[in-house]
Formats: structure tokens, sequence, C-alpha cells
């Protein structure tokens, strides 16, 4: 059932809003698929989708939406460097930066006229946001961070949130290793859109089908792929779809003219789920959204030109699965696709590879995880926050570090989840204001004469949501009894 783009409410129940933000196709991707998996909740009443970009200036959108590609376009080195120097584990802390705060403003009213129980990020930018508000109390919803590639990258991660959902288990085990409590952090999969219920079913007699995508906005690299195919010496169809670039669709098209029907060329279409079930390789980029989609499928991939950093390592995650080889030069393309078609039993063995990575529930899990999880949020203090950069600096795990800069949990007893994050240094100060053992708080708004610490008081107010008190349990990450990371 489809709804309206400003949201709706039935009655009671739960309100999500869908953060975004359209840098690329695949964000407003998983944010649709989300809201998809949201119309088949009886719970959830209304529910609105966001593109924080569209909501701000037109400026900070070029910047940040056009700025990028032409980055990738003319210095993917470039883009590699800023990827890999962001990587780090908050890496950048604090509040958002004063030019993001500005064109939030939009951003932060739309939310409040939503009044959601629940918000779920499928972009950084709006997660850092989000996080902002839930420490100054300006939301009291819970908050996912749902990330969009394999590779779990350090940007993602803020000082608050309530669940925070990853592609893969070994990313789950990186953020664990860094002391982020496991039950905060569940590996879901990617969220993409239902896909189709029946398998596609194809002669035995009908040769190979590609599937080669030049992505929404259709670039000019399907051109070289195109051609080198027209090279290749085992039988096959194509299907190639040139996205909304009509002129690469008119080259395309010319091009593959000489070769009769092996070649089908269309521009943007609705019916990929539909085309990935009947194809058997897809020829692309690895973009976070697009392999998940294959995957899910059993569909494996010929990866072509993957922009720097995170298609780079979404690709090497593939690869290691064995749902995908990479050609690193065009001359080769054609070359690299015969050789899957033509070994005995690789075909197969890459499509079952790339059925038992697909995850095509995770747009349900993600939702399942948020709302049936905790409901208050965990707080990383930004001590806590610096110990976690130097533990990944140091390639320490967090059971690893010893003194004053260690790591502490701190548990609600009733709940058992992990609410908050800090350094051994910070829990001092907590336990004379809230000590009541020598394994446990009871956190509580003015709790003594003493004005609280900033940072404390921050705590208090994203952890008791409208509470009195609230009794912890101290959990301690290093020394006797410490805890190993999942």
């Amino acid at each position: 059932m489809s709804r309206p783009a400003e949201g709706r409410q039935i009655g009671g129940g739960e309100r999500v809003l869908i953060l975004s933000a359209g840098v690329g196709s695949g964000h407003n991707s998983a944010a649709a698929a989300v809201r998809e998996a949201c119309d088949l909740r009886a719970d959830v009443t209304a529910v609105q989708v966001l593109d924080v970009l569209r909501t701000s200036s037109a400026l900070y959108r070029d910047v940040l939406g056009k700025g990028y590609f032409v980055l990738v376009e003319n210095v993917p080195w470039l883009v590699e460097w800023g990827y890999d120097a962001s990587d780090p584990p908050f890496r950048r802390r604090g509040p958002i930066d004063p030019w993001t705060r500005a064109n939030a403003l939009p951003v932060v009213s739309a939310i409040k006229r939503f009044r959601p129980t629940a918000i779920v990020c499928t972009h950084f930018l709006p997660a850092q946001l989000v996080a902002s508000l839930l420490l100054s109390g300006v939301i009291n919803a819970k908050t996912a961070v749902v990330s969009t590639d394999y590779d779990f990258q350090g940007l993602w991660l803020t000082g608050a949130f309530h669940a925070l959902f990853v592609a893969r288990e070994e990313a789950r085990v990186e953020l664990s290793a860094f002391g982020l409590p496991p039950d905060r952090i569940a590996a879901t999969g990617i969220p993409i859109a239902a896909q189709p219920s029946a398998e596609t079913v194809r002669g035995s007699h009908e040769p190979p089908m590609l599937l080669i995508s030049a992505g929404a906005t259709g670039s000019d690299d399907a051109v070289a792929v195109v051609r080198q195919t027209l090279h290749m010496r085992s039988p096959f169809t194509a299907t190639v779809v040139c996205g909304r670039n009509v002129a690469l669709r008119q080259r395309i098209e010319q091009l593959v003219a000489p070769a009769g029907e092996h070649y089908r060329v269309l521009g943007f279409t609705p019916e990929m789920p539909q085309l990935m079930r009947r194809a058997d390789l897809f020829v692309g980029k690895p973009g976070g959204l697009s392999a998940s989609e294959c995957m899910a499928a059993g569909l494996p991939m010929v990866l072509v030109d993957p922009i720097p950093g995170q298609e780079i390592r979404n690709g090497d995650y593939l690869m290691e699965q064995g749902a995908a080889v990479r050609c690193n030069t065009a001359a080769t393309i054609g070359w690299k696709i015969d050789e899957v078609l033509r070994e005995p039993g690789r075909l197969s063995r890459m499509q079952a590879a790339a059925k038992r990575t697909g995850r095509p529930d995770a747009a349900a899990d993600v939702l399942n995880g948020l709302l049936g999880g905790a409901s208050r949020p965990l707080v990383v203090s930004r001590a806590a926050q610096k110990s976690i950069l130097a533990s990944s600096e140091r390639r320490v795990v967090a059971s690893d570090v010893t003194g004053p800069s260690s790591l502490v949990r701190l548990i609600d007893e009733t709940a058992g989840s992990t609410i908050a994050l800090v350094q051994t240094e910070e829990l001092g100060g907590l336990q004379k204001r809230y000590g009541a053992s020598s394994d446990g708080l009871v956190l509580r708004h003015n709790a003594s004469p003493a004005s609280p610490l900033r940072e404390e008081r921050r705590l208090i107010r994203a952890v008791l949501r409208g509470d009195d008190l609230l009794p912890v349990r101290i959990e301690r990450l290093s020394g006797p009894g410490q805890i190993v990371p999942a």
C-alpha cells in the first residue's frame, strides 16, 4: 500500500521517520526498502521518508551530492584518501560543523512536526544530526543507524543511538572489539526492496544472460563494457540497462545493432529485480545496494571500475565469498566473462555463493531490531570515543586497554541493555554522585548539590527519558573479569 510523502497517521502506534541523503541512489533505495517494510507492519501507523539534502540549501546539496561525483570522476585518489582518513571510529568528534548545522534547521523542523517514535538513518549525515538531537533532549525517539555498504566506515559511528545495523558479521565483530556493546549492534545485511516471490525459469538450451548495468544515471563506462563483450567467444545474450542517460542508450543501440537479437538495450526501468532473477551474471559497479540486490537474487557479479573506498571494499568482500570477479582494465572484460562461462561448474558455484551471501529480509530485520529493542539509547561519552579511536589506531581490542582510558559499560539493571560507554577515569565522578555499591549506580536528575559536568548531564538527559532514576550495573572491559569482545 502506498503512502503519501508527508506521511499519514491512522491512530496510535509507531511513527517511523526514515532519513536519507541523496548522494548516489543507494541511500535513498535503502530508505525506500525500510519504508516498504513499514507498510507490512500493523504497529506502524505513520511513516515518512526525508532526503535531508533535498531539504537543505541548493549550495549545500550541490557541494555534497554533485561535488562527490566530480571528485570520483576527476581525482579518484582523493576520494580514496578521504575514505581512508575518515575510516577510524570517532576520528571526527564533537558536534556537527556550523555549516551543516545551519543547513539542518529545516530537517530539525520537519522532525519536530512529524513527532516520530522511531528514526531510521540510511546515511551518516542524518545519523550525526539525530545523535546531537538525542543528546540535547530535542527528540525522544528510538534511533537506528543503518550502514549501506559491506565494509563499515567510521563516519557512521555516532555518540548516541539505540541500534546500529551493519551489513556483515565481520563489521559487528570489529565494532565489538573496539568496545561497542554487542547488544546494540546487529549484522542484518543492507535493506533492499522486496524480491519477486517466483523464480524465473529459463530453458536449459538458452545461452547465459548477462545483465550489464550503467547505473541509475548511466555511466559512459558501459560503452567500453559492451564493446568488449562483442569479442566474446562464449554464446550469450545481454540486457544493457542505461539508466536515465538517453544519449548513452542511443550510442549502445548503434554499437550493438550488427549483433542482432543478442542484445536488448533499455533505459531506466523499474523491472531490475525481475531482470536480476532472470540473468546469470551481472556486469557493473559494486554499490552496496546493487550488490545486495544481486546477492539476494543469487546473481554473481563481474565488477567493473569500482569507486575507490566503499565500492572497492564491497568488491573485496564479494570476491572473498566467491560471488564475484573483478576486471581491473577494460581490455580484459570480455576475456574475464568468457573465463567464468567456459570453466565447467564455475558459474553455478558463483551463483550458489551469491545466494548464501544474500540477505533479502534485511529491511524487516532492521525494523524488528529497532522497534523491539531497547527503549533507552546508548550514549558513548567523548572520552570513551577518544579511547575507541586510540584503540583502533594502535590495533588493539578494548579489553587490552588498561588504566584510566580503559572502557566501562553501564547496564540498565531492569532491561539488561547497555546504556552508556564511558572511560574508567569518568567512572569516579559518576560513583561520587550516583554510587549505590562498588558495582552499581543509581542515575537520577539533580543527584547532588555539586553541579554535574556537562558530559554527565548529556548522559543523564539522554538515558533517563523522563524517569526520575535508573539503577545501573558497572561492567568493566579490562582487568579481572574482563569482557572479551564477541
